[in-house]
């Protein structure tokens, strides 16, 4: 049985993905259970938080959002039982690679699949969901009427925030990276406020959400990376398409919350005092936080029931792509890693 796992270069800079052969899992122990993979979803490896972690390995296993099937559960498990469809997300410091036939995984780290969801749609949308929750229910507080800026609309979890925000009557406004994106942003529906296309760096995405809330700034901005410096002191990677952070806090209303997925964010003095004039409060989105702390486990897994009622119910509609077979796992994990393509890939078994 074979599972797919990374290695790191010394450099800590490049990171090379192989198949690597399994021995068999151990007996299902205590509150483990043993589950057939039926689809695991690909997403980035943050190499800089394992290594912060002190997560040093030979080899890291590959594949965290996983839906399949119980095999097998040891003798304190409460919640499953054998042939119980169920998804989740792999811990951390799992032994075992979502991209492997069989994985053993603590129970607590699981919620039962409806049976209406598909196990690509299951694995394709619950990390998605719970990056959505976390930042606009519980970083944010979203209630309705409130307006809410999230970049980078047409990706994979730029969808899913959407969606949830329109379930929570919130006003919309989102960012287009190209025309392909836009397009698929207008299908909306509801329909999104306003897409603001930025494919073309002209257009300046704080005049346009002054103009679409009367000049009184949007209550809530999820971004998907900022520029921190001037385009001459920026890297390369950086000046697609995302806005400076003195725009973000100028397109900010009062009272306002900033939600922020760059993690090395740096503010001075200046941007910290129009922040303090706002009332307006800064967050940093970080998903694993649910797996790093134990006190909040009961949360998490509401947190992951509610992402599958919702997918059920029709309110989430994940943006996936055609399901791929285990043997293509690693040339499609590459392209996940450099951030290529759009749509959420996910392995089908």
């Amino acid at each position: 049985m074979k599972g797919l796992y990374f290695q790191q270069s010394s450099t800590d800079e490049e990171i090379t993905f192989v198949f690597q052969e399994r021995e068999n899992l151990p007996v299902t122990e205590d509150n483990f259970v043993k589950l057939q993979v039926k689809a695991c979803a690909l997403s980035q490896i943050n190499t800089k938080l394992l290594a912060e972690m002190k997560m040093k390995k030979d080899l890291f296993p590959v594949g965290r959002e996983i839906a399949g099937i119980v095999l097998d559960v040891g003798s304190k498990v409460s919640f499953f039982q054998p042939d119980d469809e169920v998804v989740g997300i792999l811990p951390l410091d799992s032994e075992d690679p979502g991209l492997c036939e069989v994985v053993r995984v603590h129970e607590h780290y699981l919620v039962h699949k409806p049976e209406k969801v598909t196990w690509t749609e299951a694995a394709g949308s619950i990390r998605d969901g719970v990056r959505a929750y976390t930042a606009l229910h519980y970083l944010s507080h979203l209630s309705p009427g409130k307006s809410v800026l999230i970049m980078d609309g047409a990706s994979a979890f730029g969808t899913i925030a959407i969606q949830l925000a329109h379930h929570r009557g919130a006003k919309v406004i989102s960012t287009a990276c190209s025309l392909e994106d836009k397009q698929c942003l207008e299908r909306f529906r509801p329909p999104i406020a306003r897409v603001i296309d930025v494919s073309n760096g002209k257009v300046h995405v704080a005049e346009s959400c002054l103009e679409e809330t009367g000049g009184l700034g949007v209550d809530i901005v999820l971004d998907a990376g900022v520029r921190l410096y001037s385009k001459d002191d920026e890297p390369a990677v950086k000046l697609q398409l995302l806005p400076h952070k003195h725009d973000i806090i100028t397109l900010l209303g009062v009272g306002g919350h900033w939600v922020t997925t760059e993690e090395d964010l740096q503010l001075d003095p200046p941007d910290s005092h129009c922040l303090f004039l706002k009332g307006a409060t800064l967050a940093f989105l970080n998903d694993e936080v649910w797996n790093l702390s134990n006190v909040q486990q009961g949360k998490y897994l509401c947190i992951l029931k509610d992402v599958m009622e919702k997918l059920s119910t029709g309110v989430f509609r994940p943006h996936l792509d055609e399901p791929i077979p285990l043997y293509e796992a690693k040339v499609s994990m590459e392209a996940v890693q450099k951030n290529q393509g759009r749509k959420k890939q996910v392995v089908q078994f």
